[in-house]
């Protein structure tokens, strides 16, 4: 299998990325269209695969994305933040008071590998995308590593996510893996006011 890392970010840009995320869904939850700024070509125009994840403390509050790239990298930083917020079905959507107190995290995918042998997946490096028939579920690599999952546990709740049987992935599904570049406010130290 191939290298998967290979794209990064500056600090600079990542940071931009998540103040792009914010503002979109401050915009958003305001009632009032997202002003992206104009950007000179380079890393954040290119077309990338993308993960908008918001947490409150440790719980989840939405995770919305992308795995094929859908526009320029801080474009869809803005449409994956506002989708976070307000359109994953398991969550309640976020309202303009609850900004202050969340933390936004941005996924930059690498292109999908088709995994061969399952000793290829490494926990903490790849996250997975097991499809089958119309059933289709992704799980990104911070996952596996948060949740203390060995492989086969990986596996068995990518299926799950994907609405299968946990084993399913034995059983002619595709599993594909990729790597990502994360980050997120905490790291950052952004504050909810940036």
């Amino acid at each position: 299998m191939s290298q998967l890392v290979t794209f990064q970010l500056t600090e600079t840009d990542q940071q931009l990325l998540l103040q792009i995320a914010r503002n979109a869904v401050r915009a958003y939850l305001s009632a009032q269209s997202p002003r992206l700024p104009a950007l000179a070509p380079g890393a954040l125009t290119e077309p990338r695969a993308i993960f908008v994840s918001i947490h409150q403390g440790m719980d989840l509050r939405g995770c919305i994305g992308n795995v094929h790239p859908a526009g320029p990298l801080y474009r869809s930083a803005a449409e994956c933040a506002i989708a976070a917020a307000v359109g994953d079905p398991r969550f309640m959507p976020l309202m303009l008071e609850d900004l202050p107190d969340v933390e936004f995290e941005i996924s930059v995918l690498s292109p999908m590998n088709r995994v061969q042998d399952i000793r290829e997946i490494e926990i903490g490096t790849h996250g997975l995308l097991i499809s089958k028939k119309n059933a289709r579920g992704l799980l990104l690599p911070q996952v596996a590593t948060a949740q203390g999952w060995n492989r086969e546990r990986f596996l068995q709740e990518t299926c799950k996510k994907a609405g299968l049987k946990p084993d399913d992935w034995k059983d002619d599904a595709t599993i594909q893996c990729f790597s990502a570049l994360v980050f997120g406010e905490k790291q950052f130290q952004l504050t909810a006011t940036t």
